[in-house]
């Protein structure tokens, strides 16, 4: 693992106060990110780090990253064509989850390292641990300030976690400060949503109407879960139903989409987010 200092900092160091008025001094200007991460990787290291900003149904932004150029295709340009609507980070958002600090295998559904998610996408990003910090900012949106351990690192101790919660404040103070008109690259001139639906909020309409016409209403709830990670137990708990009926509605989808297996309904899934927004875009045009 990376990390710019020999000995990391104590958080009651005179060292570590000067490097929070660096993080103070940053904000609003272009530097912030990296110095907001500088910090603190010299208290707990990582990796690398990815900031995400979630919007009701628009794509993601993604605020800064430290990755290279082969490895920002895997966790930036593929994760934006629609992998993201399957991340537990962003399911938090969705499910209106309260701000803090969280590790992924945490809040993932009970099935996730299982899921043709985890396997088709997630495995390519070869990381042994993900936490990351939920971060509330104005009109409704979320940050979520990645910290990631590669497959050969160990993942974040409880101690590790002690460190970065007590660091909480001033991370969530100073971003919440840094982005608080980031709602603009999504509004127009006058504050308001954009008139015309953008190629963002098809790739999302296009995962909420997948199966429409199909699949029963319940059936497409059913497929969210699953392709989310969810097992037919978790899935039967959310609706209050019987695991049994769970697998009823499983062959029932499978049938009606011609399909036998998870991996196919994922494939189905991530080709029906392309067919679909590929075709809205082409009639914008």
């Amino acid at each position: 693992m990376s990390n710019s200092r020999s000995t990391l900092l104590k958080l009651d160091s005179r060292d570590w106060h000067e490097q929070i008025a660096q993080v103070i001094s940053a904000e609003d200007t272009p530097q912030f990110p990296a110095v907001l991460v500088e910090a603190l990787r010299n208290v707990v290291p990582f990796d690398n780090s990815v900031f995400f900003a979630y919007r009701r149904q628009h794509r993601p932004i993604c605020t800064y990253d430290t990755f290279t150029p082969k490895q920002r295709i895997v966790f930036v340009t593929d994760y934006l064509e629609g992998p993201y609507l399957l991340d537990p980070f962003y399911q938090m958002y969705a499910d209106r989850m309260a701000p803090g600090l969280y590790r992924l295998r945490e809040i993932a559904p009970d099935r996730f390292y299982h899921s043709e998610y985890y396997r088709s996408y997630y495995r390519r990003t070869g990381l042994a641990e993900e936490i990351g910090f939920l971060v509330s900012l104005p009109h409704d949106m979320m940050l979520v300030i990645s910290l990631m351990r590669a497959g050969t690192s160990a993942q974040f101790s409880d101690r590790d976690m002690h460190k970065l919660r007590r660091m909480e404040p001033i991370v969530h103070a100073s971003s919440a400060r840094h982005w608080n008109t980031l709602s603009d690259y999504h509004t127009g001139d006058d504050g308001e949503e954009a008139a015309h639906p953008s190629l963002d909020h098809q790739v999302s309409s296009a995962f909420e109407n997948f199966g429409e016409g199909v699949l029963t209403p319940r059936e497409r709830e059913v497929v969210r879960l699953v392709l989310r990670g969810h097992s037919s137990n978790s899935i039967g708990r959310q609706f209050q139903i019987s695991t049994g009926t769970v697998k009823i509605h499983r062959r029932n989808i499978y049938a009606k989409l011609g399909i036998s297996s998870q991996f196919e309904l994922f494939s189905h899934f991530i080709s029906y987010l392309s067919g679909s927004a590929g075709h809205d875009s082409a009639q914008g045009h």
